[in-house]
């Protein structure tokens, strides 16, 4: 991921255009026009050798003749002078580069492959974006480097697609109506910049205030998850993915394989990186409407809104029945909730309201009503705690003034922070109303349909967002027997077998703390009929075929349940053996494994699966299972690695959520060894680079546990790279194990250190509350008595690809935090900034030290270059360590009271 130099193409000083040109209707013209005409304040270059001047400047015949080094040049030449033209570029000294031209390989072409390593060999460390874009824009600074048909208005709403066509739609939709932009940036075929790095360096401009993305392909998925975690915590991202076809899913041999189809994944990276996925053209369209107004009263969490939920319920106030009917319908289809109004809001609408009034949300005030009438029934149920956001809707009549109800609306909001949504129906007569919500910035819509819309868009989104914020519980962790898997891989592999026997897979899962059934390997029907004497008395038993050539057992009869004495098991063994063997001739078949048939009448089958995503590695599957896992289709799919909120919130988005719950006389089931089958699973993906793909269906589940019925695990090769590190291969770095263990004190003691869990978020709190007030300021640079439970969670859930965090353990208390060092690279990882908090009772032991050598060696084996730390004037005990590690210090350049302190780092990475 890298944000270097990229100021140069979105900040430019100065500008060349390269294939600038007079001709009408050429993009070499509009590109002049839209350059010239945008209000850029700054030099702009065109170059061409058959023009003394281009739109009123003067033209240079040449890149080597340009009187300055352009910070950012365009270019749209011919296809096959672009590398060339780039070359020059890169010798004159040109920082960034926007190719505008086509033709690098986009149709799989070998001519154009061969340009685009010609491009960019001639880049070197230059910026690219492109080739094959529309261009850039940033309205803010008069930057229109495009061949857009009009210039946008400005604005904090930042667009990037891959899709010029796209681009230009939204720039067509959103101006007329009066909706601005702060940068409007064309991706095309993303040969150096892309999405991570534009998420990278949006999030962290602050006239940046939502993020707007149409997705084709992302290409680097490690990239784009750690830049969209870290811009979703600090702004809403919106994203539409176009292709959503799961082509890969047609050869899939498992069922796992079969649904966890390319959109699923998408699907599941949106919602793992706290943004909002909305799903054609028109939503996106809304997406820009709703984020354009007052989106920040409606999706942003604070930190107690975090923890009480998604706030899905709705009031909807209109002034005509049919249309609140409407809303409802469109509210229930969606998976909201509608607000059920509290006996005093009740009494209080009778006294505003005429006595026909629907006496119930959706509240009806009558087609007459005026404008006191809105504002009377709007204030009633802003102050209703049932109701989480409410929808005005208003329809014309020849009775009622609708500018007037909507001026009443928009007094009314002007004294509340709770949303309110609203659709004025009809055209000309509701144009005008419409055009004061939106210079008010609240939400409106053609459409009540489109408003409920609107509202289940920030629902959503903030409920990915408190999945970002919920602090999963600390609790003790299951220590797998590695070295047992790794010998079943192994063998597996040596014997050129892709699939684990039943038995093996079974053993995979036991090995990782996930419940068996009972299951044996028989060779031949004698063997069964010995295997199912073991057995308790009276258990039933089901055999089924073993061979590594039949996938789904069921599906050819190789599967016989029920059977109750060892003779019967001999005689289905034999059955099945020889008839199995005669229709499937070629098929290497190994015998039967008899297996403990478990009588749970009540229980709920469900499937947790594995699969590899060609682009985010490993996903984790769950959802309903049995044979007709395919048909129903009740799963969803995550990410790993996974911890108890992340595995429950993928329990809640399936369809059996609503059984598993418990109805009528039936318990719930046990949740929390369902989440732990999912969180066992997403840590063999970490540990193990050579399980490719993983079933457990049935997977059986009531108030007593769970039980794995049946499993298959296929195996394959690791590359170099993935034994190197096999948790190397996940969009989502997981926790690194490896980084766990024990510093030394000054006597002599050992003290465990580990890398931050997301469990640690109540020992930070702990911390600080036992922390000396001047301790706390020293650190934090400012005085905070306790630490809020949003930035407890930020603190302890980071991002292991750019940030570190290692907590010491209490020696007398391994559930207590005694000291913390965290630190934080940039984009780039070329430096980090440090800072470091210990308990009182431990200072003066040699922890500090300690744990800053610790962050030293991890910043240089990542490659780091870099350290630096703000430190008070009057912090002497840390300025004093930092002269003992070779730290420099100089005044800061913002803050006489604080020193920067820096060390610069010899590369280990």
């Amino acid at each position: 991921m890298s944000v270097r130099d990229l100021d140069y193409l979105f900040k430019p000083a100065s500008i060349a255009l390269i294939g600038a040109s007079k001709r009408p209707g050429s993009v070499g013209a509009v590109l002049a026009r839209n350059l010239f005409a945008g209000g850029f304040d700054g030099p702009i270059m065109p170059v061409n050798p058959h023009h003394t001047a281009i739109g009123g400047s003067l033209a240079w015949p040449d890149i080597a003749s340009l009187p300055m080094t352009p910070d950012l040049a365009v270019v749209a030449t011919p296809a096959d002078a672009v590398p060339g033209v780039v070359a020059d570029l890169r010798d004159k000294g040109c920082r960034a580069v926007c190719v505008i031209t086509a033709g690098f390989g986009e149709g799989g072409d070998a001519e154009g492959e061969a340009r685009r390593a010609a491009l960019l060999e001639a880049a070197g460390p230059m910026r690219v974006l492109g080739p094959n874009v529309l261009g850039l824009m940033v309205p803010g600074m008069g930057l229109n480097a495009s061949f857009a048909h009009r210039d946008p208005l400005p604005g904090d709403l930042a667009f990037i697609a891959q899709s010029g066509a796209m681009l230009t739609s939204v720039l067509d939709w959103a101006t007329g109506r009066g909706i601005g932009f702060s940068h409007l940036v064309s991706l095309g075929d993303k040969i150096d910049v892309d999405f991570g790095d534009m998420l990278n360096y949006l999030a962290t401009d602050p006239k940046v205030r939502a993020i707007l993305l149409y997705i084709e392909a992302i290409g680097d998925a490690a990239k784009f998850m750690s830049a969209a975690r870290a811009a979703a915590r600090t702004k809403p991202v919106v994203a539409i993915k176009a292709g959503r076809v799961a082509e890969g899913a047609k050869a899939a041999s498992s069922h796992t394989g079969a649904l966890a189809g390319s959109d699923a994944v998408y699907d599941a990276a949106f919602r793992r990186a706290g943004m909002l996925r909305v799903y054609d053209m028109r939503e996106l369209f809304d997406a820009v409407q709703t984020l354009s107004s007052e989106l920040r009263r409606m999706g942003t969490l604070g930190a107690a809104e975090a923890m009480t939920g998604p706030g899905d319920r709705l009031a909807i106030l209109s002034n005509g029945g049919g249309i609140g009917v409407l809303a409802t319908d469109s509210l229930i289809e969606q998976g909201g909730q509608l607000a059920a109004l509290s006996p005093a809001t009740i009494e209080r609408l009778n006294g505003c309201l005429p006595p026909t009034w629907s006496k119930a949300n959706p509240v009806d005030i009558i087609g007459d009503a005026p404008g006191s009438r809105y504002a009377e029934a709007l204030e009633a149920l802003l102050e209703d705690d049932g109701a989480d956001a409410v929808l005005v809707l208003n329809c014309p009549t020849a009775i009622s003034d609708s500018m007037e109800a909507a001026e009443a609306v928009l007094k009314v909001a002007a004294g509340h922070k709770r949303p309110i949504l609203t659709s004025w129906l009809g055209d000309g007569s509701a144009q005008p109303s419409r055009r004061r919500f939106v210079e008010s910035r609240v939400p409106t819509y053609f459409t009540a349909e489109e408003a409920v819309r609107g509202f289940m868009h920030v629902v959503r989104y903030r409920r990915n967002q408190m999945n970002l914020m919920q602090v999963p519980a600390a609790k003790a962790e299951v220590s797998p027997d590695r070295d047992m898997v790794r010998g079943l891989i192994d063998r597996a592999l040596a014997e050129n077998r892709p699939w684990l026997s039943e038995v093996e897979a079974k053993q995979v899962l036991q090995a990782y703390g996930i419940p068996i059934a009972r299951t044996e390997i028989a060779r031949s029907p004698e063997q069964a009929e010995a295997a199912a004497r073991g057995f308790s008395m009276g258990d039933l038993v089901a055999v089924k075929i073993l061979s590594p050539d039949i996938t789904h057992k069921s599906d050819v009869g190789g599967v016989v349940l029920n059977l109750t004495t060892p003779q019967q098991v001999r005689e289905a063994t034999a059955q099945m053996m020889e008839r199995l063997s005669i229709e499937f001739p070629g098929a290497r078949i190994d015998g039967v494994t008899v297996q403990q048939m478990v009588r749970r009448p009540k229980a709920h089958e469900l499937i947790v699966g594995l699969n590899e995503d060609p682009q985010f590695g490993p996903v984790v599957l769950f959802g309903k299972g049995g044979k007709e896992v395919e048909i129903v289709g009740d799963t969803v799919t995550a990410l790993p690695p996974l911890n108890d909120v992340l595995a429950q919130a993928v329990i809640e988005e399936t369809a059996v959520y609503r059984l598993l719950k418990g109805y009528r006389d039936e318990p719930a089931v046990d949740f929390e060894a369902i989440r732990n089958a999912l969180i066992q699973v997403s840590r063999i993906a970490a540990d193990f680079a050579e399980i490719k793909e993983l079933d457990i269906n049935p997977l059986i589940a009531d108030a007593q546990g769970v039980i794995a019925l049946d499993a298959r695990i296929r195996v394959a090769a690791a590359t170099a790279a993935e034994a190197d590190d096999p948790s190397a291969r996940l969009a989502i770095r997981p926790y690194p194990r490896h980084l766990e263990g024990t510093v030394a004190l000054q006597d002599g003691r050992q003290v465990a250190i580990r890398p931050i869990r997301p469990e640690d978020a109540g020992a930070l709190q702990v911390l600080v509350a036992r922390s000396d007030a001047q301790d706390i300021r020293f650190r934090f640079l400012h005085t905070m008595k306790d630490l809020p439970d949003r930035l407890a969670a930020r603190l302890s859930q980071i991002d292991y690809a750019r940030e570190m965090a290692f907590v010491a353990i209490d020696p007398d208390d391994d559930q207590a935090v005694i000291g913390v060092a965290r630190l934080i690279a940039d984009a780039d990882e070329t430096q980090a900034e440090y800072s470091i908090l210990l308990r009182k009772d431990h200072q003066g032991e040699g922890l500090g030290y300690a744990m800053m050598n610790r962050l030293i060696e991890f910043a240089q084996a990542r490659g780091i270059g870099l350290i630096y730390g703000d430190v008070l004037d009057e912090n002497e005990p840390m300025l004093s360590m930092c002269a003992d590690l070779g730290f420099k210090r100089a005044p800061h350049e913002d803050d006489a009271s604080v020193q920067r302190v820096t060390l610069k780092l010899a590369s280990d990475g």
